[in-house]
């Protein structure tokens, strides 16, 4: 699991191999990840909008914004958490997300928190360079 805190909002991740979904015979890798954003402030804030920035293992980055995540915007009050799984397609066995939300408070201030990097690592290819 990866962890990033800022102002109070903890977001974990948990990637896994979607082995059943990949085809290494045709270059074709995917990547499920679970994402659990924690409110540990003392203030609701909404989740509005996401910043992806996934680079493969040949260094070629890609670039995804969007509103919300999975087609929610959703509100998290203090103590709460919101937990979704979404997943990501690479042409390599492979690569790293990181990235941003942006959030605003129910005083409408605004503000980014960090998404922390994560490795996608073909469980495959980690064992043939054991």
């Amino acid at each position: 699991m990866y962890q990033a805190v800022t102002r109070s909002i903890r977001v974990s991740v948990t990637p896994r191999y979607a082995a059943e979904q990949s085809d290494p015979d045709e270059n074709e890798y995917f990547w499920t990840y679970t994402i659990d954003i924690a409110n540990e402030g003392h203030e609701t804030v909404q989740l509005k909008s996401r910043y992806w920035r996934i680079t493969d293992e040949l260094g070629r980055v890609e670039e995804v914004r969007g509103p919300g995540v999975v087609g929610e915007i959703p509100v998290i009050a203090p103590g709460a958490k919101y937990s979704y799984t979404s997943g990501c397609p690479l042409s390599t066995p492979s690569g790293i997300m990181a990235g941003q939300y942006f959030m605003t408070t129910a005083a409408g201030e605004k503000f980014a928190i960090d998404i922390p990097a994560f490795s996608l690592d073909c469980p495959a290819l980690k064992r043939a360079l054991n």
